[in-house]
């Protein structure tokens, strides 16, 4: 059986013409359109991206000088991901009065903070399509950003009491590593793990763990590679033992942890496929890609008797703090909570609770009435006049149209904005085009029970070599009249992370991820699903449980173009960056730029301090 598509509204099948695609059958039935239903490829999916690529990578221009100005606005937002609807708020807050109309390129709001809903069996299941949870926000968060939350009802601490930390503790669930036959010669699942994670929603107490010893010697590896990988992870020698402390600092930071791992520790290449993917999920791209000195501030084994200094403070409280801010459909939520405070006809409700069940009635997003408008299924495509007003062209159902700001904020990803904004200085966009995004897939499999897991005894995977380098059960959340499942009879989302990359191929990160994302886009959903039925099958075959009876629905959340890139010391000097980040980010005349990658990095946080400085530069105070 092959799923691509189940299009449905609490419950109710859409009724859509033949040969209707589902976005194009809600978009016939406006009062219908609800594209968090959707299933299949998702992220950057078919009808979001083609426009775009037609002017980065084919150097279409789409002169507007002969286009008639169809609508004008105080503020033009390009980008209606998290980033973009922050800028819109607090622009409004500066200009009450003004005018803003906010476009995007996909079907849904909210950029990588994208909701996935299913419905199965009278159950409700949320989860998310991409940026996840809150990182470490007592540790990271400005004063902006803890500002905006409270100003949108949101108190973190609330997560505290909704996130059920010990729930798969209870269920005697643990952690463990899927082995897989292409690599190790069979398919095995080992749980048990006691390893933690950066920033863990979990606590030692609460990982159903054995020693690590009993757990790495269950490892499908000959015995010499198990007793090597246990002396790395627990009674490790000085691996440089005749350099001086400066010296370790200074030569781990231009080395890979890859290449730490090969060279200095002495694994065999067997050993080395436990490491493969360990970064992934995290950093975006694998071990031969990350600093060995990063390794170490990340707590990656081998470095215990290095005597190296203490990580700072700063850094401690971030990968100290539990990772469980966490709404049930993700940071979509906080996009949900900016929607509606900017357009608040499209949902009741008004607090951090409410918003999680809220219905949203996406034809209020575009009303000639409203101050503030969000255009969904409209893909920028050339920015002009810089000075203002500025005019912006964008392509919706292939038809080009042209509407003018006095001012415009560029909240889409950056790297596209020297293509569609060609008046930028040359340095300018040189400086854009460094931030190369990582490719990233989230999958969500619903499954119609969990007691294949439960026979397994884990709730998460890590699979060094598989496709799919984490497979884990959905974070169990309750909060707003949502229910996580409470036992193995109900429905439950397997959440799979898949990050394409070219391991062990020496190449430059960037030029890593670039292959990574043409891999990915040339892979149709159908080779996709076989791959994830292919990697999730073996898993549970390993305890004699078929897979397909199971299977209600696969989502794939496909990013082409995932996190921002953050700065390495093996590819990036540290004073060359900061020129080049504070370069590609300038104002130029009445369109400011923002976004996550405006600050190099991947998170949430980033993208509304991003907002914020955006705004205030349009304002002079930048």
């Amino acid at each position: 059986m092959t799923i691509t598509r189940r299009d449905f509204l609490n419950g109710a099948a859409l009724t859509i013409a033949a040969g209707f695609t589902p976005l194009q059958a809600l978009r016939a039935a406006p009062q219908l359109y609800y594209p968090p239903i959707l299933t299949g490829m998702r992220g950057n999916h078919p009808g979001s991206f083609e426009a775009a690529h037609k002017v980065g990578r084919q150097g279409h221009r789409f002169p507007l000088g002969g286009l008639s100005v169809s609508e004008q606005y105080d503020l033009v937002v390009v980008g209606g991901g998290i980033s973009g609807l922050a800028a819109a708020y607090f622009y409004r807050q500066q200009h009450p009065k003004a005018t803003v109309l906010i476009l995007d390129n996909h079907d849904d709001f909210g950029g990588h903070a994208k909701r996935n809903e299913f419905h199965e069996g009278g159950h409700t299941l949320l989860t998310y399509g991409g940026s996840e949870s809150f990182q470490s926000p007592k540790a990271l968060f400005s004063e902006r950003v803890n500002g905006l939350l409270r100003e949108l009802g949101v108190d973190a601490d609330k997560f505290m009491r909704y996130f059920d930390r010990d729930f798969y503790f209870r269920q005697g669930l643990s952690r463990g590593a899927f082995f897989d036959k292409a690599h190790f010669g069979v398919d095995k699942v080992i749980g048990g793990s006691p390893e933690m994670g950066i920033a863990d929603d979990l606590r030692p107490d609460l990982l159903n763990s054995r020693s690590l010893e009993a757990y790495i010697n269950d490892f499908p590896l000959p015995e010499a590679d198990r007793r090597a990988l246990i002396t790395l992870h627990t009674d490790p020698p000085d691996y440089l033992p005749d350099m001086s402390l400066e010296e370790k600092e200074e030569y781990l930071a231009t080395i890979s942890y890859s290449t730490f791992l090969k060279q200095h520790v002495g694994l065999s290449d067997d050993a080395m496929l436990y490491f493969r993917s360990m970064s992934n999920e995290f950093y975006g791209y694998g071990v031969d890609a990350i600093a060995a000195i990063d390794a170490y501030e990340t707590r990656y084994p081998g470095f215990d008797a290095m005597h190296l200094p203490p990580i700072s403070e700063e850094v401690q409280a971030e990968l100290d703090e539990p990772y469980i801010y966490h709404f049930p459909d993700g940071n979509a939520s906080v996009a949900r909570l900016l929607v509606r405070a900017l357009i608040p006809n499209v949902a009741p409700g008004a607090d951090m609770d409410d918003i999680v069940m809220a219905m949203f009635d996406y034809s209020q997003l575009d009303q000639p009435g409203n101050a503030v408008r969000l255009r969904l299924n409209s893909t920028a495509v050339q920015i002009d006049n810089p000075q203002g007003p500025v005019d912006i062209g964008y392509l919706r159902d292939g038809v080009l149209h042209r509407v003018q700001g006095k001012q415009c904020i560029l909240a889409c990803y950056n790297m596209m904005i020297p293509s569609i904004m060609p008046s930028l200085p040359d340095e300018q966009k040189q400086a854009l085009h460094r931030n190369v995004k990582a490719p990233l897939v989230y999958t969500k499999v619903l499954l119609k029970n969990w007691h294949a897991f439960k026979k397994l005894g884990v709730h998460s995977l890590y699979a060094p070599t598989a496709p799919y380098s984490l497979v884990k059960l959905d974070y169990p959340v309750n909060m707003g009249g949502y229910t996580h499942a409470r036992s193995p009879d109900d429905p439950i989302i397997v959440h799979m992370v898949q990050v394409p990359t070219v391991p062990n191929t020496g190449l430059d990160v960037r030029q890593q991820l670039r292959m990574g994302r043409s891999k990915l886009l040339g892979m149709s959903f159908d080779e996709m699903e076989a791959e994830i039925r292919q990697q999730l099958g073996a898993i549970l075959a390993t305890v004699n449980e078929p897979l397909d009876p199971l299977i209600k629905a696969i989502t794939i959340n496909r990013w082409s173009h995932g996190y921002s890139y953050e700065e390495t010391s093996l590819f990036d000097d540290s004073d060359q960056a900061e020129q080049t980040i504070n370069l590609a980010r300038q104002a130029h005349g009445q369109v400011a730029i923002a976004n996550s990658d405006s600050g190099w990095s991947p998170y949430m946080h980033a993208a509304i301090d991003e907002a914020w400085r955006a705004v205030n530069e349009l304002n002079g105070e930048g």
